[in-house]
């Protein structure tokens, strides 16, 4: 897409009609945020090059442009400029239709006129030695002078009739004209295929665009017009600073968005890029040896990151993959591809709502990406740098809301766990693999009923037992105390203190022992591996009971609710005693850790 656009700026300028006295134009190098930054730009521009100036764009941004020239001039130099590296490559001929105040050379007027330049031989470049400085004078402390800026006359339309626009536009190559299409149809003006021909759909879009641009709609556009819908088209980039880099340590060699991001550190297997300013930009380059098991490994773990947001398409194949998430604050979008045993890619997160720019971004770099020799070592970097649980390579892991434990019920999978706030999530998943639904709750036990979106097959089903437990018998909890911290959960083993609440209520057990908010959900087991019921949260509020109280939801009450989601369970009076190490069997494989996203 680069290579069409700089063709057709170049093409678009150097149409024989125009002369000095009819037009102006800029060749625009590049746009920075800051007054203070396009300031030292512009400095460093004029320690080479002639004829540079600054002006604050409409945007609030800060052009630098060499001008002003005729339209031959300017193409000329700008491909002079361009080969031989004074001069980024996404610099571009500007009518300067947007250029506001000017705040370079100090002083200077915006009105100034057309600058001739001679024809640059193959091998230099417009190179002017800059003006010495007055002896004790420093350029850089000199406060800027608002300069009194007489408006700038309207650029007047050249005298192009159709037939010579026509003529014009023959000079034009194929890719020039694929890249007009491309214009017009982010005008919003052409629909149909980038094919660089000017059919009836082409010129039906030109004819509207200049009708919008209050041109005279011949469906021809004049060379002029060619640049004038190229300024706007490229004019989204403004600051953007795209340019080429090539990292040898990644192996990889692509365009970036410079003028927000620059490198941060390596993180194997990434490359890291943060923003450097107001646009909450970042951007990953991807680089390891490995193989296909490697490379899903991979996608498995970029969607458990924070910059993978849940939403948006996503697509694995058998030596690639693609991921797009998007929430209300981020857009990502992340490719990367096995050839050789090497895994090479990228990832551009994006603030959400820059649509325009963010996909222009990720046209530039998705053609321009190219895999050089090598990977990134996965000893490079800061060791002890980014070392978390919740951090890969450094990136945070997305977390859920809450985390809670469940059991399994049911040979498909069914689990009953506590039902606080679980009716406000946007997801719930089990053991944060498997996606499941609230298929029943009540608030008055404070018991819930999931069902898993595909049938699973635990390892352990719950069995409730039917027989009235004896008072002080062993029992214990199988749940996640630490939310899923430690990986497995683990089993807490007490006594059963009543059969009833402290109030009398007759559908809760007190138990004698000790529990962490995440046991919450989690089954209580007698002696014999049998289900006497879940464990609720602590109560809330003032009064404060001791550490070893806890409460659950007996059978009887945890039976009503699935008989409501038509969930079958199984029941038991088995009362034969199992050894410790059979119960922490039947708990742990029975038990499952239920987190709520957002």
């Amino acid at each position: 897409m680069r290579a069409y656009f700089t063709g057709l700026v170049v093409a678009g300028v150097l149409a024989t009609h125009l002369s000095a006295q009819d037009a102006q134009v800029w060749v625009q190098i590049e746009a920075q945020p800051t007054l203070a930054e396009a300031q030292e730009r512009l400095r460093d521009y004029s320690r080479n090059l002639s004829n540079v100036n600054g002006f604050t764009l409409e945007s609030g941004w800060h052009a630098v442009a060499l001008g002003p020239y005729s339209p031959d001039d300017a193409a000329q130099l700008l491909r002079t400029l361009r080969r031989d590296g004074l001069i980024p490559r996404d610099s571009f001929v500007a009518l300067g239709g947007n250029f506001a105040r000017q705040i370079w050379p100090i002083g200077g007027s915006a009105v100034r006129p057309v600058q001739p330049i001679a024809p640059l031989p193959e091998a230099e470049t417009a190179l002017v030695a800059p003006e010495p400085e007055a002896p004790g004078v420093v350029a850089e402390s000199e406060p800027e002078t608002p300069a009194i800026v007489a408006e700038p006359e309207p650029i007047v339309e050249p005298d192009e009739t159709p037939r010579e626009a026509r003529q014009s536009e023959r000079l034009l190559s194929r890719p020039d004209r694929e890249a007009l299409q491309v214009a017009l149809k982010w005008a919003g003006t052409y629909t149909a295929a980038i094919d660089g021909s000017f059919g009836r759909g082409t010129r039906g879009a030109m004819a509207l665009w200049q009708e919008q641009n209050g041109y005279e709609p011949t469906g021809v556009l004049t060379t002029l017009q060619r640049a004038a819908l190229l300024e706007a088209y490229n004019a989204v980039l403004d600051g953007m600073g795209l340019a080429n880099l090539r990292d040898d340590a990644a192996g990889i060699e692509m365009t970036l968005p410079l003028g927000v991001v620059e490198f941060a550190r390596y993180e194997p297997p990434f490359v890291q890029y943060d923003a450097t300013g107001d646009i909450g930009a970042r951007v990953l380059l991807i680089s390891q040896a490995g193989d296909q098991d490697t490379l899903f490994g991979l996608y498995d773990i970029m969607q458990t990151l924070e910059i993978v947001p849940l939403d948006g398409p996503r697509e694995r194949k058998n030596a690639s993959f693609e991921l797009q998430g998007e929430n209300d604050e981020i857009v990502s979008y992340t490719q990367a591809e096995l050839r050789n045993g090497q895994i090479k890619g990228f990832t551009l997160i994006w603030p959400a709502g820059d649509e325009e720019r963010r996909t222009r971004i990720l046209d530039e770099m998705k053609a321009s990406f190219q895999s050089v020799e090598g990977v990134l070592d996965p000893g490079l970097g800061d060791a002890g740098a980014g070392q978390a649980p919740d951090l890969v390579a450094g990136l945070e892991i997305r977390k859920p809301v809450s985390v809670r434990s469940g059991f399994y019920v049911s040979d498909d999978g069914a689990v009953v766990t506590s039902g606080d706030d679980l009716g406000s999530c946007a997801r719930i998943t089990l053991d944060e693999l498997y996606e499941a639904k609230l298929a029943a709750t009540d608030a008055a036990s404070n018991v819930a009923v999931l069902t898993p979106s595909e049938p699973l097959s635990p390892a352990q089903v719950a069995a409730f037992q039917q027989s009235v437990p004896r008072l002080q018998s062993d029992v214990a909890v199988a749940g996640y105390p630490y939310g899923g911290a430690l990986g497995a959960p683990t089993l807490t083993f007490g006594k059963l203190a009543d059969i009833r609440g402290l109030n009398g209520e007759e559908a809760l057990d007190r138990l004698a022992l000790s529990t962490l908010p995440g046991d919450a959900g989690g089954p209580v087991i007698d002696g014999a591996g049998t289900v006497l019921g879940m464990l609720l949260p602590r109560p809330e509020g003032d009064r404060q009971l001791p550490a070893e109280v806890s409460f659950s939801a007996d059978a009887a009450a945890i039976k009503i609710v699935l008989d409501q989601a038509g969930v079958s369970y199984s029941a038991t009076d088995a009362v034969a005693v199992k050894a410790p190490e059979d119960l922490t069997e039947i708990g742990m494989g029975m038990t499952v850790l239920v987190s709520c996203w957002d």
